[in-house]
């Protein structure tokens, strides 16, 4: 491989990716396999979506990657004894024989999205090989390390994007080709994305794909915490062990692009005629009584011209751009690239949550991160505190920085489609 001049040229080596023996639903067993299914646990608006899909099935999924109790001791073990349960009475089970497994999503407007399902030897980001784009916050790395402990399980696989050859790579031929044949299961979730999942298996195919994934590097689209989490699970085991490698769905965004949309904040029992006060001579504020959508669309066009967000919770949106140059200079690192340093989350964690508004980014009684606009704006409105909506940062530009080896603020931005939850688990023990 001649990697001259390019970036993957660094890395000591590429993407290592094994089968596994997936777990996965038995159909008899349960409601619907949709029933059972959720999005990643960090997009889960709780408590109102967390309750609704605890309510579509006894075995719904978020029962083990969001389990309720009083401590979180308690709630990683009820995750444990969950999964016990469900495994010896047979609502989970184990696939044969190891396999990578193809994974497609179809939503109505024409989107389609194939990868592969597998488990990733895990490296440093000094290696090259896997690159972050986000910071992670400890207590969640924290959180889902005790969770992986407990269960002994990769209950959901993270998103990883790679820039193969399109429809010409070995990888891409093979998926494409397993996805004219019959799939192991077909559901459509309430969102309206359609998923269906297969398995290969033969020893050749597989080895053919692993030499074609050996070529690359990947950028973490969505999982930051988690690979942060499994690095730091591999490093309480010694190797060789099951910890070395984990669970990742790897998407070819040459072949199948990836959206890229924004994460919002929700600033607790923060009123935002507060918040609004605050700005006042650091920002212009003009006061937008239109739809959300409306809202959006000016809060994209300002967004092209500088710095923009929108802020919401009173029956209005406000947006807020044109930040005072001084207070950037004064605020805002300068010891990052241009690019990182005019970032719409940089400026907001460094002038707007740090010094104007004095909002710890990382302490969850303060502050949430919801992927919804629309939750983020009703979660508002009905609490008084104040929705941050952001306009979203172009793939290009993450994939950037990446490569610099620099890194954005957390909740910068929001890969998707996000694999759906439920559909293949992997246990560290089968």
């Amino acid at each position: 491989m001649n990697t001259a001049g390019h970036p993957e040229a660094t890395a000591r080596r590429g993407l290592e990716l094994t089968p596994f023996r997936g777990l996965r639903y038995d159909p008899d067993r349960v409601g619907s396999l949709a029933a059972v299914t959720s999005p990643p646990y960090d997009v889960v608006v709780r408590p109102d979506g967390l309750h609704q899909l605890q309510s579509n099935d006894p075995y719904n999924i978020v029962r083990l990657i969001l389990p309720q109790a009083t401590t979180p001791a308690e709630r990683n073990e009820q995750a444990a004894r969950t999964l016990r349960g469900w495994l010896s009475e047979g609502i989970l089970t184990a696939d044969p024989e190891p396999g990578l497994y193809v994974y497609e999503q179809r939503d109505g407007t024409g989107l389609l999205q194939r990868g592969i399902i597998g488990t990733l030897l895990l490296s440093e980001p000094s290696e090259g090989v896997v690159l972050p784009h986000e910071d992670v916050m400890p207590h969640v790395v924290a959180d889902r390390a005790a969770l992986m402990r407990a269960t002994s399980a990769n209950l959901e696989p993270l998103l990883l994007t790679y820039r193969g050859n399109g429809a010409e790579s070995v990888t891409t031929t093979a998926i494409e080709r397993m996805a004219g044949q019959p799939p192991l299961l077909a559901t459509t979730t309430e969102d309206g994305y359609s998923h269906r999942l297969w398995s290969i298996t033969d020893p050749a195919e597989m080895a053919r794909i692993r030499s074609d994934l050996a070529q690359h590097q990947a950028l973490i689209a969505d999982g930051h915490h988690r690979w942060a989490t499994y690095r730091r699970l591999r490093a309480e085991h010694p190797s060789p062990s099951a910890w070395d490698h984990g669970l990742v769905l790897l998407v070819d965004t040459a072949r199948y692009p990836l959206r890229v949309r924004a994460i919002h904040r929700l600033l607790h029992g923060v009123p935002v005629a507060r918040s609004l006060a605050l700005l006042d001579g650091l920002f212009r504020v003009q006061r937008l009584d239109v739809p959300l959508a409306e809202a959006l669309n000016t809060l994209a066009d300002s967004a092209c011209a500088g710095n923009a967000f929108l802020l919401a919770g009173d029956g209005a949106f406000h947006l807020v751009d044109r930040p005072d140059p001084d207070l950037l200079s004064r605020t805002v690192p300068t010891d990052r690239p241009t690019a990182w340093r005019t970032l719409d989350a940089t400026v907001l964690h460094a002038t707007l949550l740090a010094h104007v508004w004095h909002i710890p980014e990382d302490d969850p009684t303060r502050i949430a991160y919801i992927h919804d606009t629309a939750a983020t704006v009703e979660k508002a409105e009905r609490d008084g505190g104040t929705a941050v909506l952001m306009h979203p940062v172009r793939e290009e530009v993450v994939r950037d920085l990446a490569r610099q080896g620099v890194t954005m603020p957390r909740k910068s931005t929001s890969f998707g489609p996000k694999p759906a939850s439920g559909l293949v688990l992997r246990a560290l023990d089968v």
